[in-house]
């Protein structure tokens, strides 16, 4: 798994989600960003282009080296300054409070261990800063629900860890956040893979 991780599944990745549907997503996710930004999951760079102009530098986190090479042209094309800052987003190497908000598109799904994540991410944001997330989970009808739990351990193995029956909002509030905007439904595609939520949620202190 080690190559088609490294090497494979990036560009997989990069593919599947740079769809123009999905830059639609993007642009109203990135909506009201500001200053020093923490992004997990940063992935190829995709939310690049979308950044608004009040963003000053965004704090990458991605453990993917070819994603980190296929994010350049992106950056380059880009008046935000992008620092790479870490491979881990359960383990941030940012300072309390550092941070204006934070950003994580379709990583939720993936990392080990969301909670934890969220809880990192509540600990560099300041206090009343937000957390912008863009992720697929589980859906409300029970009939595309029963689907998703079937092929999740086939996309788990296929897709590095990435689950089908997350929910997002409950994972903002059990990692120290307030769902301030939601918005809920299915895009474009099979349904087990396209119930989206997009949310922006404030830093409960």
């Amino acid at each position: 798994m080690g190559l088609y991780r490294e090497h494979v599944l990036p560009r997989i990745v990069d593919r599947a989600c740079g769809s123009p549907e999905l830059a639609a997503w993007r642009r109203r996710v990135v909506a009201g960003l500001h200053g020093r930004v923490v992004e997990i999951g940063f992935g190829s760079g995709l939310n690049v282009p979308h950044l608004p102009d009040d963003v000053e530098v965004v704090m990458a986190v991605e453990p993917a080296a070819l994603g980190r090479r296929l994010a350049q042209p992106r950056i380059d094309a880009s008046p935000v300054t992008v620092e790479h800052v870490g491979l881990d987003g359960q383990t941030l190497p940012l300072d309390d409070a550092s941070c204006d908000a934070a950003l994580s598109t379709f990583t939720l799904c993936t990392i080990p261990d969301p909670t934890v994540a969220l809880a990192e991410l509540r600990r560099v944001v300041r206090p009343g800063g937000r957390v912008h997330v863009l992720e697929h989970g589980i859906a409300p009808d029970e009939s595309v629900a029963t689907w998703q739990r079937r092929l999740e351990p086939v996309q788990r193995r296929l897709a590095d860890g990435c689950h089908l029956t997350r929910d997002p909002v409950a994972l903002l509030r059990a990692g120290g956040f307030e769902p301030e905007w939601v918005e809920q439904r299915y895009a474009r595609g099979p349904k087990p893979w396209s119930y989206f939520t997009a949310a922006v949620a404030v830093r409960v202190d």
